[in-house]
């Protein structure tokens, strides 16, 4: 019964958090594209009351014309929309993920059961100190360094070594795939503390001055932008952090730290490549066609690089010799590790591997997937060893056979 309330309780968080976070990243490059796109007012009305920005659009049979003020309006209307429920929203439904899916099985999710180096309990602190630690010290490093001139180049500096260095622990602490999605949930946490402590923070500090008759900090605005713009560039390498757990050649790889880097990387050259189209459009800047070349170099070089062994053709052994093929192994290995989702019960992707005749009719799966990726079994491939995996790989390669 814990089992299956469990997995509906992931689904519906899942389901949430999803919906959440499609609404926090929509509204995200909404802004960034509406705050690229404004052009200078014509209208003189819109001038004198203070105007920095227009932008005419069509949608859905219908003209809109946004404007943007400098600092804030000459008078504040009766009415504010608030844009922070879409964050807090995606992080709690993602920390309540986290915690259904890896924290209440860190013996098995955040544990490498051939080698451990911690107690389930020490992997949780762990876990949650990713999250916590990467948080202060990215704060720590906007506070010293981002009003200082050139301050946005030192911070994007000094927070790419951050990352990096997170990610190489995080793959030497973690299973690859807990590695992969806690990174994203680093990320994801810095994304939404900067809506809670700062972007909130300010415009309510401007909302409070306006009200009260003073003119408003112009600090305010000018930090919760830049906390904005660092979260736009988060948003692609958090996505692909997010969807890695799908895609076991990815985070099992021996260098799935770098790999993690490289892919996200390739994410933040091409989010600056779509922040700056817009500024393009304008004749505010020159193409940035490099930004997007360097992004898709690097995702085809991690292409190439992760590119699968082709298999070796089957030899043909005698059949005398086919009757030590280890069959019998791989057939329990499958049964202990592969039958619970890919049996009469469940067969996950349509996939069974419960009789002599499946295991052969999938063969050639069960070898990219055990073998080659290294994938299975889903959530927790370490708990075969290279040792079990050569039995597959031997079994393989002497031609698949299996027991009368």
């Amino acid at each position: 019964m814990e089992s299956y309330l469990l997995d509906w309780a992931n689904l519906l968080l899942r389901w949430l958090h999803v919906i959440a976070a499609i609404a926090w990243v929509g509204s995200s490059f909404y802004f960034v594209f509406l705050d690229s796109s404004l052009t200078p007012p014509v209208d003189e009305h819109l001038k004198r009351q203070g105007v920095d920005g227009e932008l005419w659009a069509v949608h859905g049979g219908g003209f809109y014309h946004p404007v943007k003020y400098n600092v804030a309006p000459p008078k504040l209307p009766g009415h504010l929309h608030w844009f922070f429920w879409e964050s807090y929203t995606t992080w709690l439904s993602g920390f309540a993920l986290l915690s259904v899916s890896y924290l209440w099985n860190a013996g098995i999710y955040l544990v490498h059961p051939a080698n451990p180096l911690m107690s389930p309990t020490m992997a949780v602190v762990a876990a949650l100190a990713f999250l916590v630690v990467f948080w202060l010290l990215y704060d720590a490093i906007c506070r010293v360094f981002g009003q200082r001139e050139r301050g946005d180049a030192i911070v994007g500096a000094l927070v790419l070594v951050l990352v990096c260095i997170g990610a190489w622990l995080a793959c030497r602490i973690f299973p690859g795939q807990a590695a992969f999605l806690l990174m994203g949930a680093m990320l994801a946490t810095a994304m939404s503390a900067n809506v809670f402590f700062w972007i909130i923070p300010g415009q309510r500090k401007v909302v409070a001055s306006l009200r009260a008759g003073q003119a408003p900090d112009p600090i305010h605005g000018k930090r919760g932008k830049q906390r904005s713009v660092h979260n736009t560039y988060f948003t692609l390498p958090v996505l692909f952090a997010m969807l890695s757990n799908h895609y076991g050649w990815l985070y099992n790889h021996e260098l799935n730290w770098l790999v993690l880097i490289l892919m996200m990387f390739a994410g933040a050259a091409i989010r600056q490549f779509f922040v700056m189209r817009h500024g393009h459009k304008l004749g505010r800047n020159g193409h940035p066609w490099p930004y997007a070349a360097v992004g898709v170099a690097v995702l085809l070089g991690v292409l190439v690089w992760l590119r699968p062994v082709p298999a070796p053709a089957p030899s043909a052994a005698p059949a005398a010799a086919l009757a030590d093929t280890g069959f019998a192994a791989v057939n329990a290995l499958i049964t202990q590790h592969c039958v619970m989702c890919h049996g009469s019960a469940i067969a996950q992707k349509n996939v069974r591997l419960d009789s002599p005749a499946e295991v052969q009719a999938h063969a050639q799966q069960i070898y990219q997937q055990v073998v080659q990726l290294k994938k299975m079994p889903f959530g927790n491939p370490s708990a075969l060893s290279e040792e079990e995996r050569g039995v597959f790989k031997r079994w393989f390669e002497g031609g698949a056979p299996v027991a009368p």
